[in-house]
């Protein structure tokens, strides 16, 4: 069942914890600031990824301080939602919440360290990813009142 409005508590899930959960996570602080308690994990752990970190940066969020996560550093019952963004993620989410009424959705969200080129070519992929997680959150959530990105 898909509650509308935002949870009291929100995960995001990928891959590893570098690049699309952060910044879910990161995006998601920005907008809505403490109404929600906000976390990140991935099914495996690796640091923040320089081009998230940078795309962050671009719209006013210093995000290097992040570290890395797993589902096995956070306990399902403590979230409502899991928003996972890759099909590995998805997966371990369910099998995480097993035995928890935390509800699980899928946002589909392409990996942006897949593609190649130029840095410039490289950052657009890792901005696209930010803006459409950035719509996905004002859909799914709603538009936070006072400042916003």
């Amino acid at each position: 069942m898909v509650r509308s409005g935002l949870p009291g508590s929100l995960l995001f899930a990928c891959t590893h914890n570098s690049i699309r959960s952060p910044m879910a996570e990161a995006l998601a602080r920005r907008l809505y600031g403490n109404a929600a308690y906000i976390d990140s994990v991935g099914v495996h752990a690796t640091e923040l990824d320089s081009f998230a970190a940078a795309v962050l940066d671009e719209v006013g969020i210093d995000y290097r301080h992040h570290h890395a996560k797993t589902f096995d550093d956070v306990e399902p019952s403590s979230f409502e939602v899991i928003v996972s963004l890759s099909p590995e993620a998805h997966h371990s989410a369910l099998e995480f919440t097993r035995s928890s009424a935390t509800d699980v959705e899928y946002w589909p969200v392409p990996d942006p360290s897949a593609v190649e080129g130029s840095r410039e070519t490289r950052l657009d992929a890792y901005r696209r990813v930010r803006d459409v997680l950035l719509d996905h959150l004002k859909t799914r959530f709603g538009t936070p009142r006072g400042p916003s990105l």
